[in-house]
This record gives C-alpha cells, sequence and structure tokens, in this order.
C-alpha cells in the first residue's frame, strides 16, 4: 500500500487544540479521507502551536510546532518515522520548509498544492519560490489555468507535472425542496442564493445590478444572502435603499452556521456568486452536492468545477449584463432538469470517491520509479 504524507505549514492564528482545529478545517479531514477511502495509506503532518497525535478512521494525525530549529528535528524525527513514500505538501509559499524537507528526506517525490497562493513579485522572493518549486515532482491546481502565470513568471521548471483536482469534496447532499422552503423561509420565483463574502473579490454590487435589471422581466426574483466577512456592506446596504427595484427583493441574511446553509441550498434555485478569483471554490462544491443549479462567474476554478457542460451558466466577472442574460435564461429551464445534472456533476467528479480516485492516480503517477 502507498503511504503519503500530507503536509501542511499554515498556523492557525488562533492557537486552537487539535480536535477543534480539525473542526475549524475540515479540508484536512476531508482530503486525508478521501485519499484513504482510495486504498492510500495517509497520516497528516500538521504545523500547531499546540501538540497532540491521535488515530481516527485509519488515518494518523500529528500536531506538531516547528518554529524552532529543535522543534524542526522532531517534525523530520517524526516524517523518518512514517517513512512515507511521498510528500503531499499544501501551500506553495513556503520555500524554506519545503528545502527542510528535501534535506530531512531526500529523493522522495513531492507534490504542492495550490492554496489560493499568488506568485511573489519581489525578485529575492521569486529566486527562492522558483528554487523550491523546482524541488517539486508535481503541482495540484484546480484547473489547469490556474499554473500559467506561475509559468509566465518562469517559476515553474518545465519538468514539473502539472495536475487538475479539486482542493476538497462536500459531505453535503440533495433535500426536499418544498421542506427546505418551510424550514428556511426562503421565497422567490426563481430564489437565488449568495454564500459569500461581501468583498471586491466576490463583488456583489455587480449582482445586485444584474438583479435590478432582471427584476423588470421577473417580478418575483429574490436574492437571499450569507455573508461573513463584510468590507462592502454599507455600500450594499445604501445600493439596496437607492434603487427600488431592490428594496424589499434582497435579504442580507448575514452569517449562518455552516450546517444550516446546506438547506439553504436545498431551498434555492440557484446559487449566484461573482468571484473575479477563486483556489477552488468550495461554495460551488457544496452546491453541486446539494443539487443546486450555477449562476458563477466564468473564472478557471469554476470553470473546472462545472465541467464541460454547465447545470447552469457561467458569466463574464464584472458584468451586470451578462449575468442580467444568465438570469433570464436559468429563469426559463426545468428545474428538475437542472437539478439533476447538478448533483450528478457532483457525483461524477466532485465526490469523495471520485476525488479519492483521482488524487490516488496522481500520487501512484510521481510515486512510480
Amino acid at each position: 500500500m502507498l503511504k503519503v504524507a500530507q503536509i501542511s505549514f499554515h498556523v492557525d492564528p488562533a492557537g486552537r487544540a487539535p480536535e477543534a482545529l480539525l473542526q475549524a478545517w475540515p479540508t484536512v479531514v476531508d482530503l486525508a479521507e478521501c485519499a484513504a477511502g482510495a486504498g492510500v495509506s495517509v497520516s497528516v503532518l500538521q504545523a500547531s502551536r499546540r501538540g497532540g497525535q491521535f488515530r481516527r478512521n485509519s488515518i494518523d494525525y500529528r500536531f506538531l510546532p516547528t518554529e524552532t530549529r529543535v522543534e524542526w528535528h522532531d517534525f523530520a524525527r517524526q516524517l523518518h518515522e512514517l517513512a512515507p513514500d511521498l510528500l503531499h505538501v499544501q501551500g506553495l509559499g513556503f520555500p524554506a520548509e519545503i528545502g527542510w524537507l528535501t534535506e530531512a528526506l531526500p529523493g522522495r517525490p513531492l507534490l504542492l498544492q495550490d492554496r489560493a497562493d499568488q506568485p511573489p513579485r519581489r525578485w529575492w522572493r521569486c529566486l527562492r519560490t522558483r528554487r523550491s518549486l523546482a524541488a517539486a515532482d508535481g503541482l495540484l491546481f484546480c484547473s489547469h489555468e490556474q499554473a500559467l502565470p506561475w509559468r509566465r513568471q518562469g517559476l515553474l521548471a518545465t519538468q514539473t507535472r502539472i495536475f487538475e483536482l479539486p482542493g476538497s469534496s462536500s459531505r453535503f447532499g440533495v433535500a426536499d425542496r418544498e421542506e427546505a422552503r418551510r424550514l428556511t423561509g426562503l421565497q422567490g420565483d426563481p430564489a437565488m442564493l449568495w454564500v459569500a463574502h461581501l468583498d471586491d473579490n466576490k463583488d456583489p454590487l455587480t449582482v445586485l445590478e444584474a438583479v435590478a435589471l432582471a427584476s423588470e422581466q421577473l417580478p418575483a426574483l429574490q436574492l437571499w444572502c450569507c455573508f461573513d466577512r463584510a468590507p462592502l456592506l454599507e455600500r450594499v446596504q445604501a445600493r439596496i435603499a437607492a434603487d427600488p427595484r431592490l428594496a424589499g427583493r434582497v435579504h442580507l441574511l448575514g452569517r449562518l452556521p455552516h450546517h444550516e446553509v446546506q438547506r439553504w441550498m436545498g431551498a434555492a434555485d440557484a446559487l449566484v456568486q461573482g468571484s473575479h478569483r477563486e483556489s477552488t471554490g468550495y461554495t460551488v462544491i457544496e452546491a453541486l452536492a446539494c443539487g443546486l443549479p450555477l449562476l458563477v462567474s466564468d473564472i478557471p476554478a469554476f470553470r473546472a468545477l462545472a465541467g464541460a457542460e454547465p447545470p447552469g451558466r457561467l458569466w463574464t466577472p464584472g458584468d451586470a449584463q451578462a449575468l442580467h442574460a444568465a438570469l433570464l435564461h436559468l429563469a426559463h429551464q426545468p428545474p428538475a432538469a437542472l437539478r439533476a445534472a447538478a448533483r450528478a456533476r457532483f457525483e461524477q467528479a466532485l465526490s469523495f470517491e471520485a476525488l479519492g480516485r483521482r488524487l490516488a492516480a496522481v500520487y501512484q503517477e510521481l510515486a512510480a520509479p
């Protein structure tokens, strides 16, 4: 059985205990269980301010401080004990740590996974990054297109293989729509659901403009907005208050517990998202798991998640007219067929089983002599 160490050097700024950290960062567990379900022996090494070790669902979890030389030696010692066949590191922005790994376990295949990383701009950081990425045998992106900025800056070696893989899966499922509407109080025909921050990248103002335009042809259209961080909240509120087409049509729900988002997705008619850039787009994965059609911006990550025949429409980011047209098109499609297509896309490419198979295949390719 292939043995893989999944390693993350991201340190929790809140300093949570290991169990609490896994609850707050479910992707750590999900990625490990996807691979384990495909027959890979997985160990997780997580940089942490608070140490700990336990085994769950056949996976070893080790939480290790790495701030001092002594702590790093302990990290390296435990890696030697595990003796993995391959190292899978989360993030492209850890050149020093990558150097330590290649010294601690020379010759081991190394896979690095993009986690919303951006190519560095300063020349000295480019040199360090180029050196660390050259040590990798493969890189994982949600979409191959996301590797292009790194190639254009000359940060990727020509022999480095690029693999396309979503950052995680989802445990959400399809709910009874009428029951979900009764429990949430969501209404609208169509009822659009926004689950994202209110910031410049997510671009809620473009979405509001499109909703205002579409309301003239779709008088029962409603938009329901769940959000956490909201630096644009005052501008969003002012835009709603200033336009009678939006007043009473847009509902700002604020932050919802994660488990309740599944119910809202089950009640809505489509997920609307205006992102200009995303590493993966977990909300899109969750929507497809719930059988919720998409009205999301046409960016590399969302294209990769939605597939060649998207269950819904993709539209040019920042273009309210494009979203307006997509809204009108979606309103005239058979909803049951769209919902079935959304769930089918999830099961085909984004479920735990599908993700595990793809990840295990990448591991096998890199570990092959």
